[in-house]
């Protein structure tokens, strides 16, 4: 009988390796096995995905978390990402209620890497304003993917040598199904409803898998397809920041020599331009106070293909394929009134001052200027990757892996903005005495009357982002006894181009008659938490087809690409020590990468190309001790990179002041981001398919990169554009060749630490009696400490309490992170933006008829939890920005397999 430890150490290295041993081989080690030493608990739905997790957590050699479908075509979520976020470290952010990306141990998306079977992959998608809009940047969009398409998903949060590189947070894999993970031919198929209680409309979402296996196993062929609308509202109030005239540099109230205060202002010395002034002057007051709507049709398509030869019983290749297409039509309106760069024009006639003496409760002004702002925004993001890997055992002890792979995002976001003015200034109040986020409105006007308005042009614009990558990797693998060794190459070839065109020459109306119509939503905020009331918006017909010529013309000073290639080598070591009655698995290795990039833009229509690159040695050590039968000790010591943002390597539409020798410009010689990791945990498996773990976490990170002005050279590939400005005067210019510019631009500056806990507690409580023995809990709790880091929760913490038997289950699942920055450089004089944490609460259930067919509910967000947005003004405030909601949705649906 081989020795429990021994047993363990076989199990473990075989998962490290990859190796995918053969049928007739797994069967003879089970059988040379003691059957009692490691017990394989077989359970399935909720519970089965748990288990099967908790043994990939388990046989990891680094720190791992995995989510593994609950069945064929059946992930435990309807998103990726919002499955991603009940793993420890990880929250989300979400785009009309929906899970986008991703911030890992603090870190914000870019820092976090996506690979889609074994090769990285991009996606961009399109959002709002306060959404970040197109996604230019390295952070990944999960939005863009059906849950259905996919079988099992690994977050890496300590890399070895053989993972590439790119990100410090750590790395999620995707998974999706091929034909031989099943035996013979598997059918599975799903369709739901789904009903929004804001929307009141039912929208479907449908799906299948078709797997089978020909030519005596030798061949397998697998086809997925989902499909899903979605239709959904975000209605609430908005302020777009909150400023002071004197922070504002729009001049000072006109006149508040008879204003009525009530309360007492606390601003300390209120001064503009060294004088002191009224301290109303120094009150902070919503920037655009105004009502907000944000619809959003949604239409999600998505197909995989996966085709397996088993050319010989010991070679085999795989084709996979993967296609999707996301559409959105999202229409977005809102009514403000203007406290910006007109405060000269604006007279207070009666103020209540916040008893924090710093902000405005609620205010009455003359002399206020009003518009309406339209908006239709046509999104497509078109995602394909097609991925050839072989598997060929050389020998016995001897494997060769190779992958070739090409994947492109092309998202693309085409928007119609316009203006209705109001002709003449007006009076108007807010007063958040009732509410701090939703505040009591009076107008001095009939908003509803189209006559009041004019009609321009907001901006007429398309932004374009296509991401390209190609990837070749080839892996060696030899595996002796004790002693695993990992020797590979993997070459990428990855190009993003962001460009952007506008429609010019849009004829400007004097009166906005015939172009108007009443909000096409009739019960706009019936269910907000404030008053909202609707009003009327452009006519995008009517515009459209009276005064628009769509013809697309290039902005090509906001356009750049960047190309990025880079080759790495590396060797890792996989080996096991006995220690006293432990066992020591152990992963050793050193990574090299070479990274070269080329970023292209333009100056005045003229393209400058700029090249740089760098190299980097990552080294990485993990060990796991198996201290006792059910106590895991783990520790990593790792060194890893992220490159820089893609936007800040842009050499072009520098702005140079040639008299006082300056520029502001992005900067294509930064150097990416590098951090010394440290990852110690203790897992304690103390019952079958139970948890008990907690994981310390440090990273010391250089080369943070911030925008902060530095003198240095010009780079000499502005020199041809410098001499044949006009703006250039050698006679009084400072000559860039000779003299130090003062740069404002990115530049690798700061250094930064973040260290943090991740606590775990999982277990099915099959000892309580009756009843409640079919209950189980899944929870984590994770807190990070850092300084200055956009993005990071300080605390968060995931519950999940499910019920299952047989033939019925449902589970309550509570997602909650604490408020996080968003921007720490602020506007309009707020230190900083930031978001207020949300609380998720989801519900899902199912009721099996029969092993072939199974009824399912489920609930998305169900307490209708808000989204807000804020400014801290001075610092010290919490002035709401964004408070909307998106409703509660429903799904009931059947699935039905084979």
């Amino acid at each position: 009988m081989i020795p429990k430890k021994k047993q363990l150490a076989i199990l473990v290295t075989l998962a490290m390796s990859g190796i995918q041993v053969q049928a007739q081989e797994a069967e003879n080690a089970a059988a040379a096995a003691d059957e009692k030493a490691i017990e394989v608990i077989e359970v399935s739905g909720f519970r089965g995905s748990l288990n099967k997790s908790l043994l990939e957590k388990r046989t990891s050699v680094n720190s791992k978390e995995s989510i593994v479908a609950q069945d064929i075509g059946k992930f435990p979520d309807l998103n990726i990402a919002e499955s991603i976020q009940r793993v420890p470290g990880v929250a989300i952010s979400r785009e009309g209620g929906e899970g986008r990306q991703i911030t890992l141990r603090g870190l914000s998306p870019s820092f976090t890497r996506t690979t889609l079977n074994g090769m990285e992959v991009p996606a961009s998608t399109d959002g709002t304003d306060s959404g970040g809009g197109v996604n230019g940047g390295r952070g990944f969009d999960f939005n863009i993917f059906a849950s259905e398409l996919f079988n099992r998903v690994d977050i890496q949060k300590s890399p070895t040598a053989s993972m590439e590189e790119g990100g410090i947070a750590g790395t999620v894999d995707l998974y999706s199904a091929k034909p031989f993970d099943y035996d013979g031919f598997k059918f599975v198929s799903s369709l739901q409803g789904g009903y929004n209680s804001i929307t009141e409309e039912v929208d479907p979402r449908a799906a299948f898998m078709v797997s089978n296996r020909f030519a005596d196993d030798k061949i397998g062929v697998l086809f997925s397809a989902a499909f899903s609308e979605r239709t959904v509202r975000q209605e609430g109030y908005g302020t777009v920041r909150w400023t002071t005239p004197v922070r504002d540099g729009g001049g000072l109230f006109a006149d508040t020599s008879n204003t009525q205060v009530t309360g007492t202002p606390d601003v300390g010395s209120c001064e503009a331009d060294g004088q002191a002034v009224d301290p109303l002057n120094c009150l902070w007051s919503p920037r655009l106070p105004r009502p907000d709507y944000f619809g959003n049709d949604q239409e999600r398509v998505g197909f995989t293909g996966s085709l397996q030869w088993q050319v010989s019983d010991d070679f085999t290749l795989t084709l996979d394929g993967l296609l999707s297409t996301l559409d959105n039509t999202r229409t977005m309106y809102n009514f403000f009134h203007m406290f910006r760069s007109t405060f000269d024009e604006i007279t207070p006639t009666a103020i209540t001052v916040h008893p924090n003496g710093k902000q405005v409760l609620a205010g009455t002004y003359e002399g206020v200027k009003s518009r309406i702002e339209s908006r239709l925004q046509e999104s497509t993001t078109d995602f394909s990757q097609f991925v050839l890997s072989g598997e060929w055992f050389v020998s016995d002890n001897f494997r060769v892996d190779v992958m070739a792979g090409t994947a492109e995002s092309d998202a693309r976001s085409e928007q119609y903005r316009y203006n209705m003015t109001l002709l003449e200034p007006t009076s108007f109040s807010f007063d958040f005495s009732d509410n701090i986020n939703a505040p009591d409105v009076t107008y001095g006007y009939e908003v509803n009357d189209a006559s009041n308005y004019n009609l321009s042009d907001g901006r007429l614009r398309a932004t374009d982002v296509v991401r390209e990558n190609d990837t070749l990797k080839l892996d060696t693998t030899y595996l002796g006894e004790d002693l695993t060794i990992k020797m590979g190459f993997a070459y990428n070839d990855r190009v993003v181009s962001y460009s952007e065109e506008q429609i010019n020459g849009f004829p400007d109306q004097d009166s906005a008659v015939g172009f108007a119509e009443m909000m096409p939503v009739d019960d706009f905020g019936s269910g907000f938490d404030g008053e909202l009331s609707p009003f009327i918006v452009a006519d995008f017909d009517a515009i459209n087809r009276e005064l628009l010529d769509v013809t697309w013309t290039p902005r090509s000073a906001q356009s750049w690409q960047v190309g990025e290639e880079t080759s790495a080598l590396y060797i890792e070591v996989d080996t096991n020590y006995e220690i006293a009655d432990m066992l020591l698995r152990a992963n050793y290795g050193v990574r090299y990468v070479k990274t070269t990039t080329q970023a292209e833009g333009f100056i005045q229509g003229e393209a400058v190309a700029i090249e740089n690159d760098y190299n980097n040695f990552l080294p990485a050590i993990n060990f796991a001790l198996d201290a006792t039968d059910d106590v895991v000790v783990r520790l990593g010591l790792t060194q890893s990179m992220t490159r820089p943002s893609l936007n800040s390597l842009n050499p072009g539409n520098p702005s140079f002041d040639y008299i006082n020798g300056s520029v502001s410009v992005g900067n294509p010689f930064l150097d990416p981001f590098t951090s010394d990791n440290v990852d110690i945990g203790v897992e304690w498996y103390f019952d079958d398919e139970a948890l008990i773990a907690a994981t310390l976490f440090y990273k010391d990170i250089d080369n943070w990169i911030v925008r902060a002005s530095e003198e240095r050279m010009v780079d000499s590939a502005y020199y041809d554009f410098i001499d044949n400005d006009a703006q250039y005067d050698p006679e009084i210019a400072l000559n860039p060749r000779e003299v130090a510019y003062e740069h404002s631009s990115p530049i690798n500056a700061e250094d930064r630490t973040i260290s943090g806990y991740e606590l775990i507690y999982q277990q099915p409580l099959t000892f309580l009696p009756g009843f409640f023995e079919n209950m189980g809990i899944v929870s984590n709790y994770t807190h990070v400490n850092a300084d200055n880091i956009e993005g990071m929760s300080e605390t968060s913490y995931n519950f999940t309490v499910y019920y299952e038997t047989d033939v019925y289950g449902a589970r309550v699942s509570v997602n909650k992170r604490d408020d996080y920055i968003t921007d720490f450089t602020g506007s309009n004089g707020n230190v900083a933006h930031g978001t207020t944490g949300p609380t998720q609460v989801d519900f899902s259930s199912f009721y099996n008829f029969s092993d072939e067919l199974t009824l399912t509910f489920e609930v998305i967000n169900l307490t209708d939890e808000y989204e807000r947005l804020f400014t801290t003004g001075d610092g010290s405030l919490n002035l709401m920005r964004e408070y909307n909601h998106t409703g509660r949705q429903f799904f009931l649906g059947a699935r039905y397999n084979l």
